[in-house]
């Protein structure tokens, strides 16, 4: 029982010869049986130099099978839980504070301060010290267990929603936020009231620490978080009010908490066999002064776009580059080169030069994520997006001399709810299409102002 408080709890200190002990005895535990696991389901054997390495998208790549990777998480949470806790309580043993002990989420650098916390001497035994800090005027012991608590909410859902059932539904960005700012709230209130814009404050901490972690893990990028943040914050807060609510009716004993944590994986099961996804339609319109025939050159294939100035096109979302077509009518293959990639487009309708339509049979990675790391390990860059077919249309004007040029995409978006993901994806669409039709206006006009033929950058 000592030493389960000592690894679990957050009232007994840590000496620098328990905290010592304690973290590379686990550690080498822990690295034995991952080795152990890894050598018998794949034959790979991961280094001890390759188990200090951050990056997610490197260890996938070793496990190769992706139950294993799974197993291999969930065994990780107790050790993140023993190591967050431990750090904590060595930093406040040492006079140095809780907030040192903060610096364990960050890879890297949490090896150097853990081993620096294994060196400074015991300033003080006191299990009150932890106390007598406060986070919002909460005691950090309570505000950090329901930190940690809450995170390991969304981490295990992330995995479950994510890397097993392969779906961003209403379980993980609808039910899972809610469980999380209710977790934090009954857990704060669990001894007595605390006030609301506190527990607030300590739901709105964790929601900034599991981004960390995902951005740091390589997860998720820094763009698509910042989308996130909006949906997830407000219904963190509907949960923690939900679990003020409940927790001035009764006293909190976990069973509510419990009793929501055991729905969502049932919310997210039965979520992800009855989804539907919808074919979503955008369409932007652009008028042309030159005839039909005129532009219809330059929606084919089009020359080098000059580089973008929107500002999400610089942070990464993918914007078209240039396109070449291979072949003529129906049945051609039209390459739009996007910034990530090319889009591989088969044409289907061959109208000169009235409409052009086309399928996609393969698309680039929708965006390119800002992230410490090289590539980003994030399923919604190709499962939750995908477009599936396109089209330009020309209709003449005033006797054929001026053009109205559409062009129109039509994708799934397979992540809930719907109705937020797609206010940013048909207006990143929207910017797409009219950075191309501004620059099909462009070479049209100066080709037909000058020469009357196609006007070639290259």
């Amino acid at each position: 029982m000592e030493l389960l408080h000592l690894w679990f709890g957050f009232r007994k200190p840590v000496s620098p010869y328990a905290y010592t002990l304690t973290g590379f005895g686990l550690m080498l535990f822990k690295y034995v049986t991952d080795v152990a696991l890894i050598y018998g389901f794949t034959g790979n054997v991961w280094t001890p130099l390759q188990y200090l390495n951050p990056m997610i998208t490197f260890r996938e790549e070793l496990l190769e099978i992706p139950w294993l990777w799974n197993l291999i998480v969930i065994w990780a949470l107790p050790f993140i839980w023993i190591g967050a806790s431990m750090t904590v309580r060595r930093a406040v043993n040492a006079g140095l504070g809780p907030w040192v002990g903060l610096l364990f989420f960050f890879p890297l650098v949490n090896y150097l301060v853990m081993l620096f916390l294994c060196r400074i001497p015991t300033k003080s035994k006191s299990e009150s010290d932890l106390a007598d800090f406060d986070v919002y005027n909460i005691r950090f012991d309570e505000a950090i267990y329901a930190v940690l608590t809450a995170v390991c909410i969304g981490i295990m859902m992330m995995i479950f929603s994510v890397f097993w059932l392969g779906h961003y539904g209403v379980g993980l960005f609808v039910g899972t936020p809610f469980a999380m700012g209710f977790a934090v709230a009954m857990i704060l209130n669990r001894k007595e009231r605390k006030a609301s814009a506190s527990i607030t404050g300590v739901a709105q901490l964790m929601v900034m620490i599991l981004g960390g972690c995902l951005l740091l893990f390589a997860l998720e990028g820094l763009i698509c978080l910042l989308m996130a943040y909006p949906i997830v914050a407000f219904l963190v807060q509907l949960g923690v009010w939900t679990g003020e609510a409940a927790s001035t009716v009764n006293k909190p004993r976990g069973a509510e908490t419990l009793l929501l944590l055991l729905l969502l994986p049932v919310l997210s099961g039965v979520d992800s066999l009855s989804r539907a996804v919808p074919l979503r339609e955008v369409v932007t319109t652009i008028e042309v002064d030159a005839p039909p025939n005129e532009v219809w050159k330059n929606v084919v294939e089009f020359s080098e776009l000059p580089p973008p100035n929107w500002f999400l096109f610089k942070a990464g979302v993918a914007y078209p580059v240039r396109a070449r077509i291979e072949g003529r009518g129906v049945g051609a293959i039209r390459h739009c080169e996007f910034s990530t990639g090319p889009f591989v487009e088969p044409i289907t309708t061959w109208n000169e030069p009235h409409r052009l339509a086309f399928d996609v049979i393969q698309q680039p990675e929708p965006m390119t994520e800002m992230s410490p790391y090289q590539h980003v390990n994030a399923p919604h860059l190709l499962e939750g997006f995908v477009s599936r077919r396109g089209a330009f249309h020309l209709i003449a004007l005033d006797d054929g001399t001026r053009t109205r040029l559409e062009g129109t995409t039509w994708y799934e978006i397979d992540m809930f709810p719907q109705i937020y993901w797609t206010f940013w994806s048909d207006g990143i669409i929207h910017a797409i299409h009219q950075r191309v039709l501004e620059h099909i206006k462009d070479q049209t006009e100066i080709a037909d102002s000058r020469t009357g033929t196609p006007f070639r950058m290259d």
